[in-house]
């Protein structure tokens, strides 16, 4: 009887710790979402303007190389020149804190990159100002070093979803994009709850969410076969859009040190190639270029190749902003190309494309199969699962972030930890 009595005692004290550990991360959760939606918001508004501005302004490109100095100033200022990306993802692997003071620098230097005409997308922004938030947020509640992690991850998820619109894809990504092969899944609950909330938030200011329109095509053996070889161009693809990155922030920063001149001499060379190409289509987010290749089949021959060249040299002479929205723009516009040369519609295949080339950059193929139903619905779903899995296994160890570990060989079943290339 007395054992009895203590192993109710032993479950009741295991339900309660369960439940209120929900709780707690309910109240966590959702403060860091609601913060996460006001911020995010602010930052599409702010993104949003900064582009329309410089539509109607073509002028401004001319500043650009200005603008650049004023990012390095800043940062130089803020004493963050080497705080990216990476810095976050090393922040959840070490329990680091993430500084509050990043959030205006990335803000403000993504804003200006996207006025004068860089080249570069939001989410980078995003992950970055989440994790700064979510960070600061969890040092307000004293969270232990395990839980600080959880709540840096629950910022990255609302900002993110904040953006895009996206709330499933911002939760997966989060927790996939750290650490390729293992899941935090004491994170799901506090990302979803915060993702939901931040997405929340940023209806009610009027930002729609990112949605295309794609002719569904019916399951045919035939069609998955062309849409496995366009996965395996995508993965191709993504590899050399990772390396060139790289290569290029490499290359740049060993030529140039002074980061003052590398920006500002990378500030001409786009407003150089601006000229050369006689268009503006490279500059900025291009997600009109996005929506012209999946909704009407549209795309330019060079399209891909330029939106590589332009943003690799912005990202990587020291402007700010993001990565993910170049591979979109990528992915869509090569499909858009290659496909009907694989008996593939040509707008259907850029929404492929899309998922492909992110897909093999972050190396997150469950977000990805999130990303193409909250972008394209669930209709073609195994068509893009299809081509996420290969995607995914033939881009190899590179990646877009050199701090993301793949603990789990793609090949095998063997735990190999090592890091993105």
């Amino acid at each position: 009887m007395d054992e009895m009595k203590d192993e109710v005692r032993r479950e009741a004290r295991t339900a309660a710790q369960f439940i209120g550990t929900f709780c707690k991360w309910l109240v966590i959760a959702g403060i860091t979402g609601g913060v996460g939606g006001l911020v995010g918001s602010a930052f599409h508004l702010s993104v949003q303007w900064a582009a329309a501005t410089r539509a109607a302004h073509p002028w401004l490109l001319w500043l650009l190389p200005a603008g650049g100095l004023v990012i390095a100033g800043l940062y130089r200022l803020a004493r963050m020149e080497n705080t990216n990306t990476n810095a976050i993802i090393d922040a959840i692997h070490f329990g680091d804190r993430v500084p509050l003071t990043l959030v205006p620098c990335i803000y403000l230097s993504t804003v200006i990159t996207h006025l004068f005409g860089g080249s570069a997308g939001r989410e980078g922004a995003a992950l970055q100002i989440g994790g700064s938030l979510g960070c600061y947020i969890g040092r307000l509640f004293h969270l232990d070093e395990k839980d600080m992690r959880l709540a840096t991850l629950c910022g990255m998820s609302a900002v993110f979803a904040a953006l895009f619109g996206t709330p499933l894809t911002a939760t997966i990504f989060a927790l996939e994009v750290i650490s390729v092969g293992v899941f935090y899944y004491s994170a799901l609950v506090p990302c979803i709850v915060a993702s939901l909330a931040a997405f929340a938030i940023s209806r009610s200011f009027g930002i729609p969410p990112t949605r295309f329109a794609v002719l569904a095509e019916p399951l045919q053996v035939g069609l998955l076969v062309r849409v496995a070889g366009l996965a395996i161009v995508c993965s191709l693809m993504s590899i050399v859009f990772c390396l060139a990155m790289h290569e290029t922030e490499r290359l740049l920063a060993r030529r140039v040190p002074n980061s003052f001149l590398r920006i500002a001499l990378g500030g001409a060379a786009i407003v150089a190639l601006t000229l050369l190409v006689g268009t503006g289509d490279y500059n900025g987010a291009g997600v009109e270029i996005i929506a012209r290749a999946v909704e009407q089949g549209r795309a330019a021959p060079a399209a891909f190749f330029w939106k590589l060249v332009f943003t690799a040299v912005t990202i990587g002479c020291g402007f700010k902003g993001g990565e993910v929205v170049p591979t979109f723009f990528i992915g869509a516009t090569l499909g858009c190309v290659v496909g009907p040369l694989l008996g593939i519609p040509a707008g259907f295949a850029a929404a492929l494309g899309l998922v492909c080339v992110f897909c093999g950059a972050v190396n997150c193929p469950i977000a990805s199969v999130m990303l193409s139903v909250e972008l394209f619905g669930s209709t073609e779903l195994v068509y893009f699962a299809l081509a996420c899995g290969i995607a995914y296994m033939l881009s190899g160890y590179f990646g877009l972030y050199s701090s993301q570990k793949i603990l789990y060989s793609k090949l095998r079943a063997e735990f190999i930890d090592i890091h993105a290339k």
